[in-house]
């Protein structure tokens, strides 16, 4: 599988990710999709210390032993959770993080963690604090890069100008082109973006809009009349050629500030169709634009100054 560069670092990432949130908690399963994955592979595995209060890091962590030479793993924090209590509230002091750190090290049973985000993030927090905690950690080895995982513009950009972040996770599809407005400016300070939710909650899938929770009251400016017009129109014009699932990711990794579309995947069959999209139903620069002409292209509303 094609592997792009994140932002000006060292770290080389597969087109698609094995997002560990939708791996569940039977270690057993789990371990089998993480296999899989290498297999085919996928080398960028990402979690967060928050996902089943630590248990994702844990599975993750006995799942890639013997292969860590192959990986690049990436993980979050900035959620404080004690396991065992429901809820958890936002951190983002240079305490937390430095602390944080050292559980998810130990729960992924690593020297190091390759790439260390900041789990959200708002314009009113201790912004140089929370730069200065991760570019110690740089320092000190725990970490190789660090990046944000973020959609509010005006925390993006204090992170751009402040900070040596080489990623930005988004959400972002062909349902969702708000961080579109965006690439330029991230491509020019040399950032990759990576990408989650580009197959909207199932909504561009192979499965049928009836069968989406998700699609039932509409997704973000699009009512559940707009989403089956635009579903039926994807499926006339590209079903001979590609799958719903070609056309989502592909459509995220025509851009070229995205590195990686991160997918979730709950089998063993769904982690070999999301690489076959991936691997075999590029886009061409036509299908792109006529993409982008029949989706709508909205914009942030909040958080921009």
């Amino acid at each position: 599988m094609k592997k792009n560069q994140l932002g000006k670092s060292s770290l080389f990432i597969s087109e698609l990710g094995l997002g560990g949130m939708s791996l569940g908690t039977d270690w057993k399963k789990a371990t089998a999709i993480v296999d899989e994955a290498i297999d085919l592979g996928v080398n960028y595995i990402d979690t967060a210390d928050l996902y089943d209060f630590g248990e994702n890091e844990s599975i993750i962590g006995q799942a890639i032993q013997g292969k860590r030479d192959q990986l690049i793993i990436g993980t979050k924090a900035g959620n404080r959770f004690e396991k065992g209590k429901d809820g958890w509230e936002w951190d983002p002091s240079k305490a937390h993080i430095k602390q944080a750190v050292k559980e998810s090290l130990a729960r992924l049973n690593l020297d190091y963690i390759d790439l260390y985000q900041l789990h959200g993030g708002t314009i009113d927090d201790p912004i140089d604090e929370t730069i200065a905690a991760f570019e110690e950690l740089k320092k000190e080895g725990s970490i190789r890069e660090y990046g944000i995982s973020s959609i509010r513009p005006n925390v993006i950009k204090e992170y751009v100008e402040r900070s040596s972040i080489v990623s930005v996770m988004m959400q972002y599809s062909l349902l969702d082109r708000r961080p579109e407005e965006y690439f330029s400016y991230l491509q020019e300070n040399g950032i990759s973006v990576i990408t989650r939710g580009s197959l909207a909650k199932g909504i561009l899938s192979d499965r049928t809009l009836k069968s989406v929770d998700a699609a039932k009251d509409g997704y973000l400016s699009y009512s559940t009349k707009e989403l089956a017009q635009l579903k039926d129109i994807l499926m006339q014009n590209y079903a001979s050629a590609h799958s719903m699932n070609g056309l989502a990711f592909n459509y995220c990794l025509s851009h070229k500030p995205v590195a990686s579309v991160i997918s979730g995947a709950s089998s063993i069959e769904q982690i070999r169709q999301n690489v076959q999209a991936v691997k075999n139903e590029s886009l061409t620069e036509k299908e792109v634009d006529n993409l982008a002409r029949i989706a709508k292209q909205d914009s942030y509303s909040q958080h921009r100054v």
